[in-house]
């Protein structure tokens, strides 16, 4: 057994002391003065036997290890559960002593047993209740000090009661709510935890007004999950707040293992669908106690994995990095984490095939994960051999090394714009998928009986939110310089993820490729709902900062640029549609074309590209990629 801490032994204390005094207190209001003292002798007797039974049935009731400031209807139901154990005991014990040969008759009695109960609940419930209440006094104290926000709460009482709960504990500081908004017309009217239900979320300017008529300033709004959701419009919520001058703050989802804690209020949180649910258990039994390399380590996406498979356990990571303050920015970042991982960091470009081969082998990794990329779609409908080298070449490369180096398993990140492509992005993307199918099903062609090949998959991404070059950030300052913002198209329209969906669809897709049998699914996509028009989001974006489209904040139209199109989509009609069982992602199977094939067009263009050949490459591109449509310039 544990040894006891201070606190417990005055639990422990405490509990004995209270069951002596129930019964106690029990004998002098049940029995006369005379029945009393015809009984002293055998409650001097009693007593101590009792004191120690009482112990024992606490411990095992474990009311020791209850913090009192916590006390809860399950820790009062356990004190129940503990009197009624001793109660019984009562019961038995006067049916033992009323033998003629022991006592003769009863020493409590029914009523005495049934009064004893009652005040043994009292005594040890009543003092967990008061000192949860002077607890709860202090707090309330606190929290109305000058530096405490007075606040108001939107959303559901029962989200709210979280937020409460975690004040009281003093989980959440500097925060003192005075009232709750609810969408939910069976809150109105109610109070929870004595902080009253104010109206609905319509009467959110009127309740500012009647607290400041009351000498209360709210300067402070908490959304809860429940005030987030598509159906209550909260970024209307968030304009009229910001109207009012108020500061925002979000509790978020409580799914998982997540903390209580305030955020601010981000656009992100309003743009899209409920983010993807993830199975974090099956990720982190896949990760854990593995050996990881990350190309591109160091930009939005890859420092974004480096830090998922660091939490899940893995424990050795190499990233690689061709930009040197990336590179220094995420292995500071990952040293602050508390973790036994193995942390290794090279400078290397995917294009040098040798420095790749070379790095990768003497890491021996068990799975590669490859977001090194050139992304950006106007710029490489320019520099175009930019594209060919990093994007084809240097996957070619990361693809070989990760085999010859005997890794389980390899995932590139690819993009919503490598089916039918009109962009050399699309295309180059389409290419480098093709070579990981075709030496995916080259290594299983070649596999002995018995011999677990390597996986190579692709993972296509739609727009990742707030990653380097996403629209959003563009649209922000746009919007603090003044305006205009600009949209290349009225009718473009995007698929969104956010960067944490996107870097989780990675490794899960990763999981469930290892074990795909003879499914052999090996392009995964993230179910993102339907498509945003970019228009709307930049009239939300506006909004959401407090101001008018087309009053306060212009918006352009530019004209669709070179390589972009108006609608994505995320898989071919002519691939074939796989269904792994895992809730929100989506698999094919893509045509494939022979690991020779593909090897006779990546030779044609590495010569291509050393004689500055771009009407060859375009054509190589066209012969693997038949759907490419792009035109040299």
């Amino acid at each position: 057994m544990k040894t006891l801490t201070p606190r417990q032994y005055l639990i422990v204390l405490h509990d004995v002391v209270a069951a002596i005094a129930a019964i106690l207190v029990t004998f002098v209001m049940r029995f006369d003065v005379v029945q009393l003292a015809a009984k002293m002798e055998g409650l001097k007797l009693f007593l101590p036997i009792f004191a120690v039974f009482a112990a024992a049935v606490f411990f095992l009731f474990r009311l020791h290890t209850s913090k009192w400031r916590f006390t809860s209807v399950p820790d009062l139901f356990n004190i129940v559960r503990a009197s009624s154990v001793l109660a019984v005991s009562l019961v038995a014990l006067d049916y033992v002593l009323l033998s003629p040969n022991v006592y003769g008759e009863f020493f409590f009695g029914k009523i005495t047993i049934l009064l004893y109960w009652v005040l043994q609940m009292f005594f040890l419930g009543g003092g967990r209740i008061a000192y949860r209440y002077l607890h709860y006094m202090r707090t309330l104290q606190r929290v109305r000090v000058a530096d405490a926000a007075p606040t108001l709460i939107l959303g559901r009482t029962a989200d709210a009661e979280v937020l409460i709960r975690a004040i009281e504990s003093g989980a959440v500081k500097k925060i003192w709510p005075v009232g709750i908004l609810s969408p939910s017309s069976s809150d109105r009217g109610q109070s929870i935890r004595s902080i009253p239900v104010l109206g609905d979320l319509s009467d959110l300017e009127r309740a500012v007004s009647d607290l400041a008529d009351r000498g209360t300033q709210v300067t402070r709004i908490v959304m809860v999950p429940s005030a987030m959701i598509p159906e209550v419009k909260p970024e209307s919520l968030l304009v009229r707040a910001r109207r009012l001058n108020l500061t925002l703050s979000q509790l978020p989802s409580l799914d998982g293992d997540a903390a209580v804690q305030l955020l601010p209020v981000s656009v992100e949180d309003l743009l899209l669908r409920p983010t993807a649910k993830i199975d974090y258990q099956r990720l982190e039994h896949y990760i854990k106690g593995k050996s990881v390399v990350v190309t591109g380590g160091g930009g939005s996406i890859g420092s974004e994995i480096c830090e998922r498979v660091i939490a899940f356990g893995a424990a050795r990571l190499l990233i690689l990095e061709n930009s040197e303050p990336a590179l220094h920015a995420i292995t500071e970042k990952l040293k602050t984490v508390q973790s036994s991982a193995e942390l290794l960091d090279r400078i290397a470009d995917i294009r040098d095939r040798a420095r790749i081969a070379r790095l990768i082998a003497e890491f021996k990794p068990d799975i590669v994960f490859h977001a090194a990329a050139l992304k950006h779609v106007p710029l490489l409908e320019r520099d175009w051999d930019e594209g060919v080298k990093t994007n084809v070449l240097g996957s070619v490369n990361v693809a070989d090394a990760a085999a010859a180096a005997g890794a389980s398993a390899m995932v590139m990140i690819s993009t919503d714009k490598a089916i039918e492509p009109v962009s050399m992005l699309g295309a180059t993307k389409r290419m480098a998928e093709m070579y990981c199918d075709a030496l995916d099903a080259d290594l299983r062609r070649r596999a002995v009986p018995g011999e677990t090949p390597m996986r190579l998959i692709s993972v296509r991404f739609g727009n990742v939110l707030a990653s380097n070059g996403s629209v959003v950030p563009k649209f922000k300052a746009q919007i603090e310089a003044g305006g205009p913002v600009t949209v290349t198209h009225p009718d473009m329209v995007r698929y969104f993820m956010t960067i944490r969906e996107a870097c989780d669809l990675v490794v899960t897709a990763a999981s469930h490729a290892q074990g795909d049998g003879e499914n052999r699914a090996s392009v995964y996509v993230l179910n993102m709902g339907q498509p945003v028009k970019i228009v709307d989001l930049a009239e939300r974006i506006i909004r959401l900062s407090g101001l008018e489209p087309g009053r306060d904040i212009q918006i352009a139209f530019t004209g669709v640029r070179p390589g972009e199109r108006l609608h994505e989509i995320l898989f071919s009609s002519e691939e074939e549609m796989a269904e792994i069982g895992l809730a929100g992602i989506v698999a094919a199977k893509p045509v494939q074309a022979s690991l020779d094939a593909v090897r006779v067009w990546l030779a044609t263009v590495e010569q291509a590209i050393e004689r500055n050949e771009r009407e060859t490459i375009y054509d190589v591109l066209r012969a693997a990629v038949p759907e490419f449509r792009g035109e040299a310039a």
